[in-house]
């Protein structure tokens, strides 16, 4: 196996560090985009308890943040709770605006290397037949070993390139549709907490 990488070139080592890296971050996605992570369930049932029984206080508010990214949303409109609907709306877009960042985080790295690595295998494949076209100008084209080298780092860099670049398109788009469906979910969890405060108080 080493020496099939080897005969690639240093492209394959190009390519093979960026199947690291995406991997690490499919793992690290993965991890931190679980919806129980990320919209906990029962935290706007328990949101509710300590406003129902007037026990907002910073300790309260701060637990909130800290639990989850749904909870820093929240949290927001709590501190604001005494200002005007429209200030803890802003308030509340602004922290959700942040959450959203945070959820997408490592995503451009991801879609870089899907669109990468499949183009440093082509690069390998270009510079593989250079080498082949260079042995057959040099040993012409009776020998089939000479060629072998040139084409064998063709077809390997362009079989990595397409090996890492393939499940990282298809992860980076999976966990782009995650980040909007969590997205959405938040949006329904944060007017609710704004219709359960100013209804309450319109009536």
């Amino acid at each position: 196996m080493f020496e099939l990488i080897q005969s690639g070139g240093i492209l394959v080592w190009v390519i093979i560090l960026c199947s690291v890296i995406s991997f690490a971050i499919v793992i690290e996605r993965f991890w931190t985009l679980k919806r129980s992570a990320v919209t906990p369930f029962g935290l706007m049932d328990q949101v509710e308890k300590i406003l129902d029984e007037d026990e907002l206080d910073p300790a309260k508010v701060s637990e909130i943040r800290r639990g989850s990214p749904l909870g820093r949303i929240l949290a927001a409109g709590m501190v604001n709770i005494e200002q005007h609907r429209v200030v803890m709306k802003e308030a509340v877009e602004e922290a959700g605006r942040h959450v959203i960042h945070d959820l997408e985080r490592y995503l451009n790295a991801l879609g870089t290397i899907a669109a990468i690595t499949p183009l440093l295998g082509l690069l390998g494949t270009v510079i593989g037949m250079i080498d082949v076209f260079a042995a057959i100008t040099t040993a012409g084209v009776g020998n089939p070993t000479v060629l072998a080298g040139g084409i064998s780092k063709a077809l390997i860099t362009t079989a990595a390139g397409l090996t890492v670049g393939i499940p990282s398109l298809m992860f980076h788009r999976y966990f782009r549709g995650r980040v909007a469906e969590l997205a959405v979910n938040m949006e329904q969890e944060a007017l609710r907490f704004l219709e359960y405060v100013h209804g309450e108080r319109e009536a």
